[in-house]
């Protein structure tokens, strides 16, 4: 099962998710492609963060989140197709 909706183009989360709904931009919007976790005030709030970084990262979450292990893979598997990291 993929999430549906619009998902956060740098971590792959579902913005539905988001507790803050969404991470905003440098005027205070919210942005319509990146979570609160991954983007703040206009920037990535780990601008040093690497696609691999990123991948370990969200299979250690959904891991602990007790999917199965396939759905880990195909949704870490989406990470480096995200606009943050296809550019």
């Amino acid at each position: 099962m993929t999430p549906e909706g619009p998902r956060c183009q740098s971590c792959g989360m579902p913005l539905a998710r988001d507790a803050q709904g969404g991470g905003t931009e440098a005027d205070g919007r919210k942005s319509s492609e990146y979570c609160s976790h991954c983007y703040q005030r206009g920037a990535f709030t780990d601008p040093a963060m690497t696609v691999e970084r990123m991948v370990e990262r969200v299979t250690a979450r959904l891991t602990s989140m007790n999917l199965p292990a396939g759905m880990v893979a195909k949704l870490a598997g989406e990470i480096p197709t995200l606009h943050r990291w296809a550019r």
